[in-house]
This record gives structure tokens, C-alpha cells and sequence, in this order.
């Protein structure tokens, strides 16, 4: 899968919607599924990928506060338990994109 800029990002209360283009692919991201995939150094063991962060300490209704664009590669979140260092790249989103069609052709 070619990574691809994503046609528009939309904040939600309980996640994200990326548009990838204009023809009607699109995926809605959980918004505890992303805080749980976090690719931090804080999250993740950067030398294993080992996963540091444990479930248990994320609210079940935690919620993307903000999002900002880093660069022409990926987002940032600002997460309402007050997490915000994690890059979320748009290969890393696209290649995890829960659409129906994704997940058939994984």
C-alpha cells in the first residue's frame, strides 16, 4: 500500500475519520485504539517495539482533544488525558485503516 496524504481529517468526540480521497474510502479510528497505538517513545520500547503502555491507564472514554499536521507525513494528537507525543504517520494510518475494504485485502 502506497502511503498517500489523507483528503481531509475529521475530529470527532470519540475518534477520527480520515477521508484518503475523494472517491469514498474512508476509515474511522476508534479513538482508544489510536491512544492505545501510540508510536512514542513513552508507548512503545523503541529497540523491541515492546509495548510500554498499559491498557489499563487509558479512560475508556478518552477522546482527541486537538490534531495537528507534522509535516506532509503524519498528525499529532492532543489527547484529553493530556498524552501528546505521539507521531501518528499517514503510512502507519492508511496501512492500519479499518474500512471494510482494508480489511479484506489485508
Amino acid at each position: 500500500m502506497q502511503p498517500t496524504l489523507p483528503h481531509a481529517i475529521n475530529r470527532q468526540y470519540n475518534g477520527l475519520r480520515i477521508e484518503w480521497d475523494q472517491t469514498g474510502h474512508e476509515g474511522f479510528y476508534p479513538a482508544r485504539e489510536l491512544r492505545l497505538a501510540c508510536p512514542c517513545a513513552g508507548c512503545v520500547e523503541e529497540m523491541s517495539g515492546r509495548p510500554l503502555l498499559d491498557p489499563d491507564t487509558i479512560p475508556m472514554d478518552i477522546r482527541p482533544a486537538s490534531v495537528a499536521l507534522v509535516g506532509a507525513y503524519g498528525i499529532k494528537i492532543q489527547w484529553s488525558d493530556g498524552h501528546s507525543t505521539g507521531i501518528y504517520t499517514f503510512e502507519q494510518l492508511l496501512r492500519s485503516c479499518p474500512c471494510i475494504h482494508c480489511i479484506s485485502s489485508r
